[in-house]
C-alpha cells in the first residue's frame, strides 16, 4: 500500500534534518563498523548474529505494541520475505562482510553504490524495463568507475586488491539488486513497516547462519580471540545500524520527501571513504577519488533518467531501505 508523500512543514523541518544526518552518518559508518567486527568475528557468523538479534528486537516491539491487532504473516508473506531476506542480507550484506577482510571498507562502500545501476541492467534483461539514453548512458560511466577503481588489481600493479574480496564486493550490490526488483515487482511482504523489516531480518539471518554453518565459521569461531573492538563495532551495527536507523528510515519515509531522503544513497559512499581514512587509515589515492566522483556520477544519471519514467511514487510499505526506493528509482544502499 503505497505511503502518503507529504511536504514538511516548518515544524517538521528540524526533526528531517536530524533524521537525514542519522542515514547519511550511520549508514555511512556501517562500512566501517563492519570492517571493524570481522577483524575477528567470521563475516557471516557477525551478519547472522547482527540481523537475528535486531530482527527479533523489531518483532517483539512490533507485536508488543500492536498487541491484538497484530496480524501475523501469511504463508506467501513469510515465503517472499525468506527470498528477499535471504538476497538482501545473505547476498548482499554477507558478501560485503565477506569482502571487507581483505577490501578497504571505502572501496566496498563506492562498489556498493553501483547497486542502481544493477537495477536497471536486471530490470531491462528480467522485466522488459525500458532504459532511456540517459539510463544506458550512465551504466557505461558506472562500470568506466569500477575499472578505474580495481583496473591495479586486474593486471597486477602497484594498489591491487584481493581478488577474492573484490569480487564479493562486486557481487553484493547485484544481490541487493536482485533482491530490491523482487521485492517491488512480485514480493508480497506484511503491510507494517517494521514487521516487514524485522521478519527481512530473521528469515535473512537464517540464511547468513547457513552460509557461516557451510564455511565453516561455526567450527573455527573462537570466542575468547574476540577483541573489545570488535564487540563494540557488532553492538553499534546492531542497535545503531540496523534497528535505529531503520526506524527513523521508516519514520522519514513518511515525514519527508522522497526525493530528499533518496540523497543519503549519494552521501554514505563518501561518508564511509572519510571514515575509513581517519579510523582505519585506509588510503585515499587519486584513483579512488576520481572513480568515486565517477561512480556517483553515474548513479545520479541512472536515478535522474528512472525517475522521469515515472512520478516517484513512496515506498513500499516495510521494505527495507535497499529495496523501498527502487519503485521511484532511487538508489537505496546500506549495509
Amino acid at each position: 500500500m503505497p505511503i502518503a508523500e507529504p511536504t514538511p512543514t516548518p515544524k517538521q523541518g528540524a526533526p528531517i534534518w536530524v533524521g537525514m544526518l542519522v542515514l547519511y552518518v550511520v549508514w555511512g559508518s556501517t562500512y566501517l563498523g563492519i570492517a571493524i567486527a570481522v577483524d575477528t568475528i567470521p563475516p557471516f557468523l557477525m551478519a547472522a548474529a547482527r540481523f537475528l538479534l535486531a530482527g527479533a528486537i523489531l518483532l517483539a516491539w512490533s507485536i508488543a505494541r500492536e498487541g491484538r491487532s497484530f496480524v501475523r504473516p501469511t504463508r506467501r508473506e513469510w515465503r517472499d520475505s525468506a527470498i528477499v531476506g535471504a538476497l538482501l542480507l545473505g547476498g548482499g550484506n554477507g558478501l560485503v562482510a565477506f569482502g571487507e577482510q581483505t577490501v578497504p571498507s571505502g572501496i566496498a562502500a563506492l562498489l556498493v553504490g553501483l547497486m542502481p545501476v544493477w537495477v536497471a541492467i536486471l530490470g531491462g534483461i528480467f522485466l522488459g524495463d525500458r532504459l532511456p539514453r540517459m539510463a544506458v548512458i550512465g551504466i557505461a560511466i558506472g562500470f568506466a568507475g569500477v575499472a578505474i577503481l580495481i583496473g591495479p588489481s586486474a593486471f597486477g600493479g602497484s594498489g591491487s586488491l584481493d581478488p577474492v574480496g573484490l569480487a564479493a564486493c562486486l557481487l553484493a550490490p547485484i544481490a541487493w539488486a536482485g533482491g530490491s526488483l523482487f521485492a517491488s515487482r512480485r514480493a508480497a511482504l506484511p503491510s507494517r513497516p517494521l514487521v516487514a523489516t524485522g521478519l527481512q531480518m530473521v528469515l535473512g539471518g537464517l540464511v547468513l547462519a547457513v552460509m557461516a554453518w557451510f564455511a565453516g565459521e561455526l567450527g573455527t569461531f573462537d570466542a575468547a580471540a574476540v577483541t573489545r573492538d570488535s564487540l563494540l563495532a557488532f553492538a553499534y551495527l546492531t542497535v545503531i545500524g540496523s534497528i535505529l536507523a531503520f526506524t527513523v528510515y521508516g519514520w522519514m519515509l513518511r515525514a519527508a520527501p522522497l526525493p530528499l531522503v533518496a540523497t543519503y544513497a549519494y552521501v554514505n559512499p563518501v561518508v564511509a571513504v572519510i571514515l575509513g581514512w581517519l579510523v582505519l587509515r585506509e588510503p585515499i589515492e587519486p584513483r579512488t577519488v576520481l572513480a568515486g566522483a565517477v561512480i556517483i556520477f553515474a548513479v545520479a544519471l541512472i536515478v535522474t533518467a528512472r525517475g522521469r519514467m515515472q512520478r516517484p511514487t513512496p515506498a513500499v510499505q516495510g521494505v527495507s531501505p535497499a529495496v523501498a526506493a527502487v519503485p521511484a528509482g532511487k538508489p537505496a544502499t546500506t549495509p
